[in-house]
């Protein structure tokens, strides 16, 4: 993509509401579990802001501010997912079992935790990998 003009207001707006978005996709992914959000939402919309920061400045200043080959943070993801899934194989449990349990964290008070948290992690890795792939895929094919 290459960028022709220089709209001040958009990389000014970018800067700011990034930040917002890149929080509203934590909020969905931990609110995933018993509301609807999860992995999937949440690799969705940090895809999105990474998306309007390719729009306001270019592909040279994403890779500047995020160096990662998005085809490995799909692999770590798909690795993460499998093995999460994979776990319960060890404890004579069918695949994809999940467990959980609660604890008291200093900050939270009692919490659940879960597997299934897990394997949505690798679910959000795999979206954001593969969405922004195929996005820097199409932008560099111009």
């Amino acid at each position: 993509m290459k960028k022709n003009t220089n709209d001040v207001i958009l990389e000014s707006a970018t800067t700011f509401i990034t930040f917002i978005i890149f929080l509203f996709a934590v909020y969905l992914f931990f609110a995933g579990h018993y509301t609807p959000g999860g992995g999937f939402i949440g690799g969705l919309v940090t895809a999105s802001a990474l998306v309007l920061i390719l729009l306001a400045f270019d592909i040279k200043t994403l890779r500047q501010i995020l160096p990662f080959d998005y085809k490995m943070v799909t692999a770590v993801g798909m690795l993460i997912a499998v093995l999460t899934a994979s776990g319960a194989l060890l404890f004579n449990v069918p695949f994809f079992t999940h467990a959980h349990g609660y604890f008291d964290l200093p900050l939270f008070g009692k919490t659940s935790l879960h597997t299934a948290m897990l394997f949505d992690l690798g679910v959000y890795f795999v979206v954001v990998g593969v969405t922004m792939t195929i996005i820097q895929t199409i932008g560099e094919s111009d």
